[in-house]
């Protein structure tokens, strides 16, 4: 099993996206492991990630791999990110494993209720013949996002260069994507109402965010009513990859928060 284990302090457990490699991550967990102790890894059916998958389990590979990922790192209980696609499946383990959770954050995530729209469709009809149309379309639909967050040229540029050499090395799957949304339809999720664990929702701004729009995002601050709910600024669905510091400064007030809330609950 190949799993990433960096850094000291409070423990962290990151889902990758529906891309499903968590070098794509590689700027956030970097950051975050400055402050707290980092556990990540590539979904389990990434050929890479080491882990068992069972196409006809679906996202029961996801729970399963999660439990493998406490057990293997000795972990009692972690702080539980779900980024994007991985949103839902982070709630799901909140609720079947409410004690290995300390809290739960969703980043861009999808709601447990999502339905592909009218694009997403369009590339599920063929996800391998229209693979080069979504690698022209996916950059350009960031651009407007990345602009924003970084304004001036030479970090934009180097955002860039890095996130198009991860894209190269770590290549993704169209085929495996597809896959993965099709578990979403066939899975029953448990209901967010049920979760009493400390939630945080992190979106980036409305109109910056043209994959996961912050309105889905937000369902979960409906149907949990003590979540919590942030806004990065100047950011979109890429907000943890644009803006690293201060998505790493946000989970570590969240923290500090949930800690303060636990000690006066006692006091």
């Amino acid at each position: 099993m190949h799993i990433i284990d960096r850094g000291s302090g409070t423990p962290v457990v990151l889902i990758p996206g529906i891309q499903g490699r968590w070098e794509w991550m590689a700027p956030v967990v970097d950051a975050l492991s400055q402050r707290c102790r980092v556990i990540t890894f590539s979904l389990c059916d990434e050929p890479s990630s080491g882990f068992p998958s069972d196409p006809a389990r679906g996202v029961e590979n996801y729970l399963t791999q999660l439990d493998q990922v406490f057990e293997h790192t000795g972990l009692s209980d972690a702080v539980v990110i779900g980024v994007s696609y991985s949103g839902p499946v982070a709630m799901e383990f909140t609720a079947r494993r409410p004690e290995r959770v300390r809290a739960l954050m969703l980043v861009s995530a999808l709601p447990p209720d999502w339905q592909p729209d009218a694009r997403a469709r369009f590339y599920l009809r063929a996800p391998l013949l229209l693979s080069p149309v979504f690698l022209i379309d996916a950059p350009m639909r960031a651009f407007r996002e990345v602009r924003a967050a970084l304004p001036r040229l030479g970090p934009r540029a180097r955002f860039s260069l890095l996130q198009l050499g991860r894209a190269a090395r770590y290549f993704v799957s169209p085929t495996r994507m597809a896959a993965r949304i099709g578990w979403l339809g066939q899975f029953r999720f448990s209901d967010p109402a049920l979760i009493r664990k400390p939630v945080m929702v992190i979106t980036g701004e409305p109109g910056l965010d043209r994959v996961v729009a912050p309105a889905l995002t937000r369902r979960y601050v409906d149907a949990i009513p003590h979540a919590r709910h942030a806004v990065i600024a100047c950011t979109g669905h890429l907000c943890l990859l644009t803006r690293p510091d201060e998505f790493t400064t946000l989970v570590c007030r969240f923290l500090d928060e949930i800690s303060d809330d636990a000690r006066r609950a006692t006091a």
